[in-house]
């Protein structure tokens, strides 16, 4: 078959010439019908013919240099889109996080423990946060502070909690250590890296949140058993626990949230979009526990809560001449709920941990039902429990205000 530039203008149906538009070879029109020679009329019957001297190779060489040109000027460029591209202050805003930030909460003496790829502390909007601690759980080298994720994934999650700067992550004034137990893919390679790293967390840094953007398959029990032990240590020991439920939503193969989320006291995270829609992408959880194989019961369904986490504005390597990138994930929704207890601690965590200072699994189950009974479920359908949308969407704001009633605070 020829190509489109062959064919012939169509003739009425009647006239014998239509055989042009289905055989490229027929002879058409000729170019006395038009007063013009025969090439200046097959020209005519295909006028971009005559400009495809000048497109190629001319159009190609112009495009290759124009590309070229942008690659190269790609800093300038970027540097001034970052000030004008779209931020994520209304994940802040529809999260409740800035109307506790306005009561003059911003974390101060909560310590708060990221398990990731490591954190680029080189990011100006950094600057105002030294780490508490840093272990390398990957390759051993705890004094070169880093982020040895390809698409600085650690550095993202760190910069909606802790960033200063171009703009205020959730809880900026947290004291932070970081776990690098991630690789340059964003796998832990064992799960035995992780385990290890939340027994850090617990033990060497005795933090009071540990913040798990990262999850495995349901299914990959025996793989992650060590890591799901030593998050039930964490919880025994009054250590609140947030674990991403997982991007598997789409997947119908996945029945359940990401390992170790799906752990009972474990607040397990999904995602929603500037909207306030569930993302498709966010987990689906499954109405039973897979440990004891027994229906879970409130406020322990699974996912517990979703928070805003498609297209999220956060810091990325300070190697780049605009160091900000965007994300989307669950990752990121469970640091916007991991900043949001934050603050609720430093506003009421002596209340949350009574007379004996010990926060135990019964004032863990109290702040859970808070979030659940805090969560704003205005647009669904289902008022109770959702197995994509949880409890509904992260309120800070009213989450620390079901906090305070609950632990008569107020």
């Amino acid at each position: 078959m020829g190509s489109i530039e062959d064919l012939d203008l169509l003739p009425e149906p009647e006239d014998f010439r239509m055989l042009t538009a289905i055989d490229p070879y027929a002879p058409g029109y000729a170019g006395a019908e038009y007063g013009l020679t025969d090439d200046e009329a097959r020209q005519l019957r295909w006028p971009i013919g005559p400009m495809k001297k000048y497109i190629w190779p001319n159009g190609a060489i112009f495009f290759s240099i124009s590309t070229l040109l942008l690659i190269a000027s790609w800093p300038w460029v970027s540097a001034f889109l970052v000030p004008i591209l779209p931020d994520s202050e209304w994940a802040y805003q529809d999260s409740g996080i800035r109307q506790l930030q306005s009561e003059g909460y911003f974390g101060e003496g909560v310590h708060v423990c990221i398990i990731d790829t490591g954190i680029d502390m080189g990011h100006p909007d950094f600057s105002h946060q030294k780490l508490v601690g840093f272990r390398d759980f990957v390759d051993g080298n705890h004094e070169q502070i880093r982020d040895v994720g390809k698409d600085s994934h650690g550095t993202l999650m760190s910069g909606i909690l802790i960033s200063n700067g171009t703009f205020k992550g959730a809880a900026p004034e947290v004291s932070l250590s970081v776990a690098l137990a991630l690789d340059d893919e964003g796998t832990s390679g064992s799960g035995d890296r992780v385990a290890q790293a939340i027994r850090w967390c617990r033990i060497t840094q005795r933090v009071d949140i540990i913040s798990l953007s990262l999850g495995g398959q349901p299914s990959d029990f025996l793989s992650l058993s060590q890591t799901n032990i030593a998050v039930q240590e964490a919880l025994e020991v009054g250590i609140f626990v947030v674990a991403a439920a997982g991007n598997t939503g789409l997947d119908t193969s996945v029945n359940d949230v990401s390992q170790p989320s799906s752990i009972s006291g474990v607040i397990s995270v999904g995602a929603t979009n500037k909207a306030g829609n569930v993302w498709g992408s966010s987990a689906y959880g499954s109405s039973t526990d897979p440990y004891f194989g027994a229906e879970r019961e409130y406020p322990n369904q699974k996912p517990e809560v979703i928070a805003p986490g498609v297209n999220i504005f956060s810091t990325a390597s300070s190697s780049l001449s605009s160091p900000y990138a965007y994300s989307s994930g669950s990752s990121d929704s469970t640091v916007f709920v991991t900043g949001s207890l934050a603050l609720i601690l430093q506003k009421y965590g002596d209340d949350i941990a009574g007379t004996d200072g010990i926060i135990d699994s019964d004032e863990m189950q109290k702040v859970k039902q808070s979030l659940a009974i805090s969560s704003d479920r205005g647009n669904f359908e289902n008022n109770g429990h959702d197995s994509h949308s949880g409890y509904g969407s992260l309120n800070a704001l009213k989450w620390s205000e079901e906090v305070a009633f609950s632990f008569n605070a107020i």
